[in-house]
């Protein structure tokens, strides 16, 4: 047991597998834990190299491992899927990671703490509810088409629609269909109030956090992303540039490039959605406020507004801000407005 320097765990809601191998490459090791048994296992260990796919409770084993002297790497499944031989099974996936993470090129993923995973939870869930509460107002639309009731798209029109559930008078309502109806708009009314002390919290920790609070200085970025930012980017140094960040979020063009022709296509829609649609919304925002006030003060902007439709400018936009977001966290600085802004 001694010998062992790297190990593969394939990690799982009950049973664990291990692949461990020796400084030669040998295999010395290949067995199951139940999750119990785990820790008290490692323990036991000389500290070595642990290889973990990042997916659900891999940062929680990340930190339990670390505290007890070993060395843990998370690595996308993706990068991980080209070592597996042939049939897939939990034995040939810990094979497959314990080979992967001892790649010199291999990518891995910081370790989240905690504070961050908390982060994304309270995120996660407030985008939960709106969702929901976006399907509950068109059932709620649906159902009154129905008796032939409709009213203006908006949530002031959803507010119209429940007024009438509301009325008893109005006779164009079934009781039946206005009890439904009734207790769908009680659970929009709930889900509401949800959101807006989730949007209280997110402002909470949006101000006890110095780089959130920096990178709201930054046009396009409110408390929501520059939160959401400083809860899903572990390590803003894992990243080599700007160009890097915003590739892993999915900003950038996908590329079929070959024999030295450069072939780009659409963007790569990779990584995190949620972020990325994020930095959509805010570049839309700056585009809709240039609009507004006039874009003579942002030429590059202008520029590309007069030559490209509104959606494609605001990928392009989004896709800068993203590299200003990275600097800003990597270098720690606070953003810098550009000359012509600053005139």
């Amino acid at each position: 047991m001694q010998t062992i320097t790297t190990i593969g765990l394939d990690i799982a809601k009950s049973v664990f597998q291990v692949h461990g191998v020796d400084a030669a490459g040998r295999v010395v090791i290949r067995r199951q834990l139940k999750r119990r048994h785990v820790l008290a296992f490692f323990q036991r260990l000389r500290p070595c190299l642990i290889g973990i796919e990042a997916c659900a409770s891999s940062h929680h084993w990340s930190r339990e491992l670390q505290a007890v002297g070993h060395t843990v790497r998370l690595m996308p499944p993706v990068y991980v899927k080209p070592y597996v031989k042939r049939q897939k099974n939990d034995a040939t996936d810990a094979e497959a990671i314990c080979e992967a993470v001892a790649r010199a090129n291999m990518r891995f993923v910081p370790t989240k703490t905690p504070e961050q995973q908390s982060g994304l939870v309270l995120h996660r869930t407030r985008h939960l509810f709106v969702r929901q509460q976006t399907s509950l107002m068109n059932v709620i639309r649906a159902h009154l088409a129905e008796f032939g009731i409709v009213a203006p798209v908006g949530r002031h029109g959803v507010e119209e629609l429940l007024g009438i559930v509301a009325d008893p008078s109005d006779k164009r309502v079934p009781e039946v269909a206005r009890a439904c109806l009734a207790a769908l708009g009680a659970q929009l009314r709930v889900l509401k109030a949800q959101i807006l002390e989730f949007d209280r919290m997110i402002t909470a920790w949006h101000r006890s956090s110095e780089t959130s609070r920096r990178l709201d200085d930054c046009p396009g970025v409110g408390p929501a992303l520059a939160t959401a930012l400083v809860a899903t980017v572990a390590d803003p140094k894992a990243f080599r540039s700007g160009r890097n960040f915003s590739a892993w979020i999915g900003l950038v063009p996908k590329q079929h490039s070959s024999g030295g022709k450069d072939r780009l296509g659409s963007i790569s829609k990779q990584g995190d959605r949620y972020l990325r649609s994020l930095f959509v919304a805010g570049a839309l925002a700056v585009i809709r406020y240039a609009k507004i006030h006039g874009t003579k003060h942002r030429p590059w902007l202008t520029a590309l507004l007069a030559r490209r439709p509104t959606k494609v400018a605001a990928i392009a936009l989004a896709n800068k801000i993203a590299r200003m977001a990275w600097a800003m966290m990597a270098k720690g600085e606070r953003y810098k407005q550009p000359v012509a802004l600053a005139a």
